[in-house]
C-alpha cells in the first residue's frame, strides 16, 4: 500500500483544464456491453462512468464508435456524424455527454483524417470516374506502363500500398487495409469536409479530440519511391518495415492544415487536441504539429508503447525531447493503449507484477506531460493469448504469427469476478476476458484498500495536489542503473521522485526531504524492488 501527506503547495488554478491532465481512454468494444449482444456501446461506457470519475481523472477519449463496415474495428469510417448501430445511436452519445459532464469529466473522441472506409459515400462517389465532383478526394494514380503500382510504397498491414480499382482504370492509395483509402489531404475543399466534421461534434458538446494517424494525411504529390532501409537486426514481419517512409507520409504541408483545426477549436472553449504520431521521425514531427498557440495542444508517440523494457535511461530520453521552453509543445504519455500490448506484459517476470504495476502508475504520474491510462490499467490487466481461430485483428490475421495480435490488449473489462462474463455483459463477448484479468475485476478490487485499483486513485490524487508533478518543469533526470531520479519544479514547489526499476533493493543516501508519498514499502534508506518515494525537497 502506499502512504501519502498532503502537500505544503496547492495547485495554480488558472491553468487551461488539459495541461497536465489524466486522460482514461476507453475502447468502446470493449468496456461494458448493455445489450447483450457480446459488444461493448455507448450505454455501457454510461452505465460504468462513476468507476472511471472515482479515479480521479480529468478527461474520457473514446475510441471510434462511428458507422463502419468494422474492418479495422471503427478506423475506417463510413459516416464521420452518425454512430455505428453497433455502439447506439446519436441520443446515447448525446447522453453519454451529458452523464459525463455532470460527473466532471471532460470528453474527447477520436478523430480519423488520413483515411476513410471504403464504403464512406465520399469514396463511392470518387471511384465511379475519373471527373465526378469527389474524384481528387482520394490518392489516386495511374498505373506504370507495366502496370505496375505507381511507387513502391508499402501499407503497415502488409503488402503494396496501392489498390486496382478497373471502374476509373487507376490505383487508388491506402497507407493501411485496401479497404481504407487515403484521404487528398493536400485539397482543400478535403480539408473542409474534415473541419465540417469537427465542427458536428463540437457542437454535440465534445471538449477535444485524439486525431489518429495524422502523420500519414498527406503524401508525396509526385509519388517518388521511398528509399530502402538500412539494414537492421530486428525482425521484419512487413514489407513496411524494409522502407524509410519519406514520401507516403509526412508531407511538411501537415501542420498548415493543423492551424486550420487549431483556429476551429479556438473558437469553442477548452477544447484539447492530441495527436498521435508514429514513424521513423516521431519526435521531431510531434514538435512541428504543436509548435506555438497555432497548433495542436499535445501530441503522443511510441516511445514507451512498443519498447521492450521500461529503464531510467528510456524515461529520461523521452522528457529531454520536451523540455519547458516557450516555443516546445506539451507532450502526452501513453504506457499502452489498443495498437500496443499490455505493458505488464511487456516489461516485467509474472512474480513481479504486482508491484511493478505500482511503480508503474506512479512514474506516469510523475511524467511532465498529460497522463493516457488505457482501461483496465488501473486493474493490472495484462495481455490476453487469443488463439487464432478467435482472431478479429487484420493486421495479426494477415501477419500470423510474427505480429503480436491486438487484440490481446482489446480484451473485456473484468467487473464481476464471479459473474458470468466476468460482468462485461450477458453474452458472450467478442474476445475472451482471460481468466487471470477475470481475478482482477474490479468488485474484487473496490473496496480492498492494498489493491491495485486503490493505489491508482492514490497517484492520481497525489498528481492533482503537487503543482510540481501536475505541470512542473523538470529540472533534473538522472538514470542510475535501474534508479531513477527525477526532479520537478512549479509554482515554489519542488518535487524528487525516486523509482527502482529493478527486482533488486537499492540503498539511499541522500532522500531527505518531506515523504509525499511512499509506494512498495519504501522508506528514506531504502528502495525495495520497484520501491518509489516521492519527496518534497
Amino acid at each position: 500500500m502506499a502512504t501519502a501527506n498532503e502537500p505544503s503547495v496547492q495547485p495554480v488554478p488558472d491553468l487551461p483544464w488539459w495541461k497536465g491532465a489524466v486522460i482514461y481512454q476507453i475502447y468502446p468494444r470493449s468496456f461494458m456491453d448493455s445489450n447483450g449482444d457480446g459488444v461493448g456501446d455507448l450505454p455501457g461506457i454510461t452505465q460504468r462512468l462513476d468507476h472511471v470519475a472515482a479515479l480521479g481523472v480529468d478527461a474520457i477519449w473514446i475510441s471510434p464508435f462511428f458507422t463502419s463496415p468494422m474492418k479495422d474495428f471503427g478506423y475506417d469510417v463510413a459516416d464521420y456524424c452518425d454512430v455505428d448501430p453497433l455502439f447506439g445511436t446519436l441520443v446515447d452519445f448525446d447522453a453519454l455527454v451529458e452523464r459525463a459532464h455532470a460527473l466532471g469529466l471532460k470528453v474527447l473522441i477520436d478523430q480519423v483524417y488520413s483515411h476513410t472506409s471504403d464504403e464512406h459515400p465520399w469514396f463511392v462517389e470518387s471511384r465511379q470516374n475519373r471527373h465526378n465532383a469527389k474524384a481528387d478526394w482520394y490518392v489516386w494514380a495511374d498505373a506504370k506502363p507495366d502496370g505496375s503500382p505507381p511507387s513502391n510504397w508499402q501499407s503497415v498491414f502488409g503488402g503494396p500500398a496501392w489498390t486496382w480499382d478497373a471502374r476509373r482504370g487507376q490505383y487508388y492509395m491506402h497507407n493501411f487495409l485496401s479497404g481504407q483509402p487515403q484521404i487528398n489531404g493536400h485539397n482543400p475543399d478535403v480539408q473542409d469536409a474534415l473541419l465540417g466534421v469537427a465542427r458536428f461534434w463540437l457542437d454535440r458538446g465534445v471538449d477535444g479530440f485524439r486525431i489518429d494517424a495524422l502523420n500519414f494525411m498527406m503524401h508525396d504529390p509526385e509519388l517518388r519511391d521511398n528509399p530502402a532501409a538500412p539494414p537492421s537486426d530486428k525482425p521484419r514481419s512487413r514489407p513496411f518495415d524494409f522502407q524509410l517512409k519519406q514520401h507516403n507520409m509526412s508531407h511538411p504541408a501537415i501542420p498548415e492544415f493543423i492551424a486550420r483545426i487549431r483556429a476551429l477549436t479556438d473558437s469553442y472553449d477548452a477544447v484539447f487536441t492530441v495527436a498521435e504520431v508514429g514513424g521513423d521521425e516521431a519526435e521531431a514531427e510531434m514538435k512541428a504539429f504543436t509548435a506555438g498557440e497555432d497548433h495542436l495542444n499535445s501530441a503522443y508517440g511510441f516511445n514507451f508503447l512498443y519498447a521492450d523494457r521500461l529503464t531510467p535511461g528510456l524515461v529520461c530520453s523521452a522528457l529531454a525531447q520536451w523540455p519547458a521552453d516557450k516555443d516546445v509543445g506539451w507532450p502526452s504519455w501513453a504506457f499502452e493503449n489498443h495498437d500496443a500490448p499490455r505493458a505488464l506484459s511487456r516489461w516485467c517476470a509474472p512474480e513481479h507484477r504486482d508491484a511493478f504495476a505500482r511503480m508503474k502508475m506512479v512514474l506516469l504520474m510523475c511524467l511532465r506531460g498529460n497522463a493516457i491510462i488505457y482501461y483496465g490499467e488501473e486493474l493490472g490487466l495484462t495481455q490476453v493469448d487469443i488463439p487464432f481461430e478467435q482472431l478479429h485483428d487484420p493486421e495479426a490475421l494477415a501477419n500470423w504469427p510474427m505480429t503480436l495480435s491486438r487484440d490481446g490488449a482489446r480484451t473485456p473489462m473484468p467487473w464481476e469476478a464471479g459473474a458470468a462474463c466476468s460482468g462485461f455483459g450477458s453474452a458472450q463477448p467478442w474476445l475472451p476476458v482471460g481468466a487471470e484479468n477475470a481475478s482482477k475485476a474490479v468488485d474484487r478490487q473496490e473496496h480492498e484498500d492494498t489493491s491495485l485499483l486503490a493505489f491508482t486513485r492514490h497517484a492520481i490524487a497525489l498528481r492533482n495536489a503537487n503543482p510540481a508533478l501536475h505541470h512542473g518543469a523538470v529540472s533534473g533526470c538522472s538514470a542510475y542503473g535501474t534508479l531513477l531520479d527525477l526532479i520537478r519544479e512549479a509554482d515554489g514547489q519542488r518535487v524528487r521522485c525516486l523509482l527502482n526499476m529493478g527486482p533488486e533493493a537499492i540503498s539511499l543516501s541522500d532522500a531527505s526531504g518531506k515523504t509525499l508519498f511512499a509506494g512498495n514499502s519504501a522508506t528514506p534508506d531504502t528502495l525495495p524492488p520497484y520501491g518509489v518515494l516521492i519527496l518534497e525537497t
